[in-house]
């Protein structure tokens, strides 16, 4: 019973954060902010998730309990998406995406470590109960993108509300997931960040996340600048999260224990050629059709960044391991790609935005395949660690 209820608010909270993440900049551009405005209100609210992330994740560890932090995330959340799907205003937007950065951003770690806790203890691999949360994701995005089509962008705080509230009483009906071990605290982490397979794990996972957000932040905008509309939006989206829903399913036949930092590197070559033919392929059309490439490029990135981090951090830390990771998948990398992406969609164009994208992952993939090396090198005995 407990798997059920698990997928079911893995769809519905995926589906609230497909409004919030994807739909978000159309919203804004929609209501006459430019893509430099826009990005400047991400990256601020990037700047308040990279300090909410950890602070909910000590808090979790600290007081042994994913579910009550998460509703109180959840809680809080709803109540302010609803308000800022309703304003036009810059100064009122900024606001409430600061404090929505605060408030939901977090509650994403803490439900990918619940059911990573839960699928353990029943048994079932991390992906199957995860593609729900993509299949809810690619549901969403049709449906709000059909729906804004037909009835307009006054009806998302409506939408964003019913998904909520649904989440809400399904996060409300989970066991709890209890830390292990005992309370975290910074200080116990030194070591931890003191390694350098940790630090050379965090810049490479850090210098994939970039483009990745970059096109999280302005695919969007880049298909209606090529003339496509909402709808084309959400079905782009829909194509993404659909195609993860496959991955997810199939993830655990693809990432093997001691090649996860290979695996790493396989999809930011991939991300290459996605990001690559988005640039040369300057049509809606083309662009919606190229994000069929995510399930090679970000379910192999995610997954594999996930498993090598445990890898890394002991049990007991693992829910401040994963706001670790997500502070630089939505915190520190968004800073970089909201801010600079927008700035760079004004003044150069979706194109060539697309083109420094594609050449940013190629050296993603190059660094990755040479700490791989190293990593090799080293488990054979040909070269010590701190060399």
């Amino acid at each position: 019973m407990k798997l059920y209820l698990l997928r079911g608010y893995n769809f519905f909270y995926f589906s609230m954060f497909a409004m919030f993440l994807s739909f978000l900049p159309i919203y804004f551009a929609e209501k006459g902010m430019t893509a430099s405005e826009i990005g400047i209100i991400l990256g601020t609210g990037s700047i308040i998730g990279v300090v909410s992330q950890p602070l909910w994740g000590m808090i979790s560890d600290r007081y042994k309990t994913v579910k009550v932090v998460l509703l109180i995330l959840l809680a809080a959340s709803i109540c302010l998406g609803m308000v800022l799907f309703s304003v036009s205003l810059m100064p009122a937007a900024f606001a409430l995406t600061a404090m929505m950065y605060f408030f939901l951003m977090p509650a994403d770690p803490l439900t990918e470590s619940m059911n990573y806790r839960i699928a353990e203890r029943a048994g079932v691999s991390f992906g199957s109960v995860r593609m729900y949360g993509a299949l809810g994701y690619a549901v969403a995005s049709y449906i709000i993108g059909y729906i804004g089509d037909q009835y307009g962008m006054g009806s998302f705080a409506y939408m964003y509300g019913i998904y909520g509230i649904v989440t809400l009483l399904l996060c409300a009906m989970l066991p709890e997931t209890p830390a292990t071990g005992k309370p975290v605290a910074w200080m116990d982490m030194v070591p931890f960040f003191q390694d350098r397979r940790t630090v050379q794990f965090l810049l490479l996972v850090l210098l994939i996340a970039i483009p990745h957000r970059m096109n999280d932040s302005y695919v969007g905008l880049y298909v209606q600048s090529l003339g496509g509309g909402v709808g084309m939006v959400g079905m782009a989206w829909f194509i993404m999260t659909l195609v993860e829903v496959a991955f997810f399913a199939l993830i655990h036949r693809f990432i093997k224990p001691g090649k996860e930092l290979l695996v790493i590197s396989i999809a930011a070559g991939f991300y290459v050629l996605r990001f690559a033919l988005s640039a040369w392929w300057d049509h809606p059309v083309a662009i919606v059709g190229l994000q069929l490439l995510q399930g090679v490029s970000f379910v192999l990135f995610y997954a594999a960044s996930i498993q090598y981090l445990y890898t890394l951090i002991p049990e007991q830390w693992k829910a401040t391991g994963q706001t670790i990771l997500a502070m630089l998948l939505f915190g520190i990398s968004s800073i970089i790609s909201s801010t600079v992406g927008g700035w760079l969609f004004d003044w150069i164009g979706g194109p060539a935005l697309y083109a420094c994208m594609s050449a940013l992952s190629f050296i993603g993939a190059c660094c990755g395949l040479l700490i791989q090396r190293n990593v090799s090198q080293i488990k054979k005995g040909i070269r010590h660690p701190e060399t």
